[in-house]
């Protein structure tokens, strides 16, 4: 038996397309905030990479699936103590389809890809049309239409839906990469609705192998090669590729497809069961290995390297990532004028060709080895290595403007971009955990404060989708600073003791005078985020604008961005 066998723009004019945002935001995030005083349930979801790829197309071969994963979390907001996250004894989560500010709508899966057509012989499966490979379907596909189940996750205190097989092409044939799905908590006994969330569920078909591999472009015009002749682009490019594939490695795939690329090279995300490689992947590169290295060793006519290691994102990741058009990089380090290799290092470094430095793998297991994909990868701390008054320093680092934080999560001259370890943990993922697995606060997960993977909040445009889920749980984009949005007005005492050492958001209390106590007892902890001298720095930014009633009934209005520095209100401390 074969490995795989075992494996299972409704378009507006822009003016019209932001001023329907913001009528749609406006909205969902007072229909929100008024359901909060008495809404006792928070739905916070998340995507966990920030981007899902799928084939465009199926019958040459495949890399990935539609497959799809969303996981939330169900938030009791207690009136009379602290929130608990809720387990499935509690509540249901379920997801179903929204039509998003702009008209879009995804509920359907099977029309709009030939997946179904060869998902036997690729994955030696047979499913019902639409059915996932972890038998989950499109919400309006399914054999009982509707809010889909999602299962509850012990280990993670989390529900999840993997494997939900959305295309990038809405229900009216648009391309629209970043759907909208609503994550609804129903209650355990009634069934009833009672709170719910919506979520983008990204997902991209884009690639440009074609700049490359189409016939008659560097990798196809090689003669005395029969290249394809097919007039579909996607499909003559790939043929190409398998053409390659059989001349280079004496392979026979252009008489086997489809091909499915991870039945030699071992695929973390198509290794649903965890198992990691056997079978024909045994003795082969992986397919991250394969695609990152060997093209980033590859050079033009004239000696130069076709995939540059100081490239654009367009030259180089884009190449293969989706893409100049989708933009999957998109959150807040792109915000920050960081690019892909700022924290992944080059092709070289991501494909192993140099050995992970002391501490450069997740768990220490594979110091000294070239990196595992999807598991060895940059870190949180690796850039946030601290606060105001206790961060990294050193010559061989990249740091921001401000002085705090990195702009690079690796050392310079540092060929396998191993990723920082930082000493002071107070912006750390759990320890050997990658973010999209952590969990901080209350045991909330980071991603539902944070946002996803490669799409951190905000999203610097202000009608992309990404910022819905802020905007309906907080009212205002960025990740969740407002303690409201689990802890129940009047619930909360003056603390210290928030996500990341935070104090009382929002508080007129704790602004007025009770901040003025944690200062007298504990300076060091207001000049973390506030400044050595209690100047401002970035982490004392408004996440929106506020206006507050302070000493003798003055009244002061800070606007959204403005690090808070004590003069703003007062004369500076001695």
């Amino acid at each position: 038996m074969t490995l795989h066998r075992h494996w299972i723009f409704v378009l507006c004019t822009a003016a019209a397309a932001l001023a329907c945002r913001d009528l749609f935001q406006e909205q969902e995030s007072q229909k929100k905030q008024a359901r909060l005083g008495s809404n006792k349930l928070q739905v916070l979801p998340f995507n966990d990479l920030g981007m899902h790829c799928m084939d465009k197309e199926f019958s040459v071969f495949s890399i990935l699936p539609p497959f799809n994963v969303v996981n939330a979390q169900a938030v009791f907001r207690n009136p009379l103590g602290d929130p608990v996250v809720l387990d499935d004894t509690h509540v249901e989560l379920r997801y179903m389809a929204v039509t998003d500010p702009q008209g879009s709508r995804n509920s359907v899966s099977h029309p709009k890809t030939d997946f179904w057509t060869y998902a036997d012989d690729l994955f030696g499966v047979s499913l019902q049309p639409g059915e996932s490979l972890t038998g989950l379907y499109m919400p309006k596909e399914a054999p009982l239409p509707g809010p889909q189940d999602m299962h509850y996750d012990s280990g993670q205190a989390w529900f999840s839906a993997e494997g939900i097989p959305i295309t990038p092409l809405d229900d009216a044939g648009h391309y629209n990469p970043y759907p909208l799905m609503r994550i609804g908590a129903f209650h355990k006994g009634s069934g009833r609705l009672i709170a719910f969330t919506d979520v983008v569920v990204p997902v991209s078909q884009e690639t440009d192998c074609q700049n490359c591999h189409a016939t008659g472009q560097m990798a196809a015009n090689r003669p005395g090669i029969s290249w394809s002749s097919n007039a579909d682009i996607e499909v003559q490019t790939k043929e190409n590729i398998l053409i390659l594939h059989d001349v280079e490695e004496n392979t026979q795939l252009m008489a086997s497809m489809p091909v499915l690329c991870a039945d030699c090279h071992y695929s973390p995300p198509l290794d649903l069961a965890g198992t990691g490689p056997n079978g024909n992947q045994i003795g082969n590169p992986t397919m991250s290995a394969t695609m990152h290295l060997f093209h980033g060793q590859l050079t033009d006519g004239q000696g130069n390297p076709v995939f540059p290691p100081d490239g654009t994102v367009e030259e180089t990741c884009y190449q293969c990532h989706p893409g100049v058009q989708t933009q999957c990089q998109r959150g807040a380090m792109k915000t920050g004028g960081m690019l892909c290799a700022d924290c992944h290092g080059d092709m070289l470094a991501v494909g192993g060709a140099h050995p992970l430095l002391p501490g450069g793998s997740l768990d220490g297991q594979n110091d000294g080895q070239p990196r595992r994909p999807w598991i060895d990868l940059p870190r949180c701390q690796s850039c946030h290595t601290g606060d105001a008054v206790n961060h990294m320093v050193g010559s061989d680092l990249i740091f921001a403007p401000d002085g705090i934080r990195l702009m690079q999560a690796f050392r310079n001259n540092d060929p396998s971009a191993s990723p920082i370890l930082a000493n002071h943990k107070r912006f750390a993922e759990n320890n050997n955990t990658l973010y999209r697995f952590s969990r901080g606060h209350g045991g909330v997960a980071c991603e539902a404060c944070h946002g996803s993977t490669h799409a951190e909040w905000p999203n610097a445009d202000p009608t992309h989708n990404d910022n819905v889920t802020a905007w309906e749980l907080q009212g205002h984009t960025g990740l969740l600073m407002e303690c409201n949005v689990c802890h129940v007005d009047g619930t909360l005492p003056p603390t210290m003791n928030g996500p990341h050492g935070m104090h009382n958001v929002g508080d007129p209390a704790f602004v007025d005078h009770e901040h003025e106590e944690f200062w007298e007892h504990n300076k060091t902890s207001c000049k973390a985020c506030h400044g050595l001298n209690y100047e401002g720095t970035p982490l004392s930014k408004m996440a929106k604008t506020r206006t507050f009633v302070i000493e003798h009934g003055r009244r002061i209005t800070l606007t959204k961005g403005t690090q808070v520095r004590c003069d703003h209100c007062h004369s500076m401390p001695n």
